[in-house]
């Protein structure tokens, strides 16, 4: 019996179709799979890159304030108690996003408010109430820059705002009344 002839090259074979040899191996994943990977790997990166600097930014501040109360208490912070109480207050902001994110979660949102921040606060009065404070504050300066702007855009339509509409009305009755 004669031999059998070479078998055909097929696309899906690993070997070049060009017979240079074999060609490169391909990914184990598919294309899409192994931009995901590569993206997540990237973005893990990214998240560590970003951690230390926040973790830098607490450890500064801590400093900061710690030299504030040695300055005003005339005590000493040794470098070891400052790196101590970083580590603890960036651990304790670790909880409590956490938290927040699982307040909005049950609430079956994605965004966290304000009402998720006073829960997480509820357990210290002086802080919820400074929170609710400043959250009221923030609520009225949010209005009166959504009146202004609402002014602004009715004067440049030349539209009258209800205040002015109500005023107008009076002065013509006034005229007619004359």
């Amino acid at each position: 019996m004669a031999a059998a002839p070479p078998r055909a090259r097929r696309a899906g074979n690993r070997e070049g179709s060009d017979g240079g040899g074999p060609a490169p191996p391909r990914p184990a994943r598919g294309g899409r799979e192994t931009v995901r990977a590569a993206m997540a790997a990237a973005g893990a990166e990214e998240r560590q890159v970003l951690a230390q600097r926040l973790k830098a930014a607490v450890h500064y501040t801590v400093g900061c304030l710690c030299q504030e109360v040695e300055e005003d208490k005339d005590v000493q912070f040794s470098k070891q108690s400052i790196a101590a109480i970083s580590e603890i207050t960036f651990r304790q902001c670790e909880i409590f996003a956490k938290d927040l994110e699982m307040f909005a979660r049950h609430a079956k949102r994605t965004t966290v408010t304000t009402e998720d921040v006073k829960l997480l606060a509820r357990r210290s009065n002086s802080l919820l109430k400074y929170i609710t404070q400043k959250s009221e504050e923030l609520a009225s300066s949010n209005m009166e820059q959504k009146e202004k702007k609402r002014k602004k855009s009715s004067a440049a339509k030349g539209e009258r705002t209800p205040g002015e509409q109500e005023a107008a009305v009076t002065e013509n009755e006034d005229s007619n009344m004359a």
